[in-house]
């Protein structure tokens, strides 16, 4: 059944004569007011429906917090925002930089929502070198890094070995974002207590892979976040991730999505960057098994793909929420800023 979204209607006309427009004033306070949002969730895409059945990266946040609640459309954002009686809000951004990033600013834009005190949850599924991540891991981002800013160029044009990239003058604010620590260490404290879902399928798909981070079972970890519209692959292209990671003074590169640093340079122009969150759940390898070609990667045989997508996505909502009830049922500690962490 086709969602109803709720859109906000002119006055009929008034069929009743003598009835002015002064007389239908609302008493003083009595207008809307708009909703106060302590937590906002961001996810990317959804498979179908927002509930019931196959879960995408939506499913089980909306299944948790907004069941009960109706939505409203936001004009220039690709999907309804969803609240709920708490603060917490959320919706579907879209896959990419600019289809992400012109649907946070449309929802930003909406005199409908307050997001003066409001935390952000940019939230989905991505791919994680072998030698840092494995499949089924959930990743709070520590930095967001622009994969795609700057100059790059065929390595036969280059010195060999050489890295292919350089960074362009001018994007030195715009293409690299240290998120708040307090935060990014309250996050992983909250959500290093969650029960992480593994699968068959996944457990076996990891043994192709040589490296020990790859054959461990998921956990909750920490690093960069790589933004780049391109999905890259190959241990080449891993290996710039990494050299531009450490190049911009970020952590290791963990992690390759397609939104968090145009989603957060959105943010960032009118509320700062102190109250994102990245969190990104691993469901590829962003390169081969050394016994397989990288275009072998990209179009596996019948049964060798990596499995674990739905648990993954389940983990990234059992690791999120916990940050979300948190702040929320703590929103005395937490409207005006990230309290300190408790002493060890």
């Amino acid at each position: 059944m086709k969602q109803i979204i709720a859109r906000r209607r002119g006055l009929a006309a008034l069929p009743l004569a003598g009835i002015t427009l002064g007389s239908l004033a609302l008493p003083a306070g009595a207008q809307t007011q708009p909703t106060k949002v302590k937590v906002f969730i961001g996810a990317m895409f959804e498979i179908g429906e927002n509930t019931g059945d196959r879960a995408g990266e939506f499913q089980h946040w909306y299944e948790r917090y907004w069941k009960a609640s109706q939505p409203h459309a936001v004009k220039g954002a690709l999907k309804p925002v969803y609240c709920n009686d708490d603060g917490v809000c959320g919706a579907v951004l879209g896959m990419g930089k600019v289809n992400s990033s012109s649907s946070m600013q449309a929802i930003l834009l909406d005199p409908a929502y307050d997001f003066s005190q409001a935390y952000f949850v940019i939230s989905g599924v991505a791919g994680t070198p072998p030698s840092r991540g494995t499949i089924g891991d959930v990743s709070w981002g520590s930095w967001l890094v622009d994969y795609d800013l700057g100059h790059r160029w065929a390595p036969e044009e280059g010195k060999p070995g050489e890295p292919v990239f350089m960074p362009r003058k001018g994007y030195e604010s715009y293409r690299v974002f240290q998120l708040n620590p307090a935060l990014v260490n309250w996050a992983v404290k909250l959500g290093s207590g969650a029960n992480l879902q593994d699968s068959d399928s996944a457990r076996q798909y990891r043994m192709r892979y040589p490296d020990k981070r790859a054959q461990s079972e998921p956990a909750v970890t920490v690093g960069t976040h790589m933004t780049g519209d391109t999905f890259f692959h190959g241990p080449g292209l891993s290996k710039e991730a990494q050299y531009m990671a450490k190049l911009y003074g970020a952590d290791d590169y963990v992690i390759t999505e397609m939104e968090a640093a145009a989603i957060t340079l959105v943010i960032k122009r009118q509320f700062g960057t102190d109250r994102i969150l990245s969190l990104r759940g691993a469901v590829n390898f962003d390169q081969g098994n050394p016994n397989e070609t990288t275009l072998q990667h990209l179009d596996p045989a019948p049964g060798q793909t990596a499995g674990g997508f739905a648990e993954t996505v389940a983990n990234v909502e059992a690791v999120g929420s916990r940050v979300v009830d948190h702040i929320t049922g703590n929103w005395a500690e937490w409207q005006k800023g990230v309290p300190p962490l408790p002493a060890q």
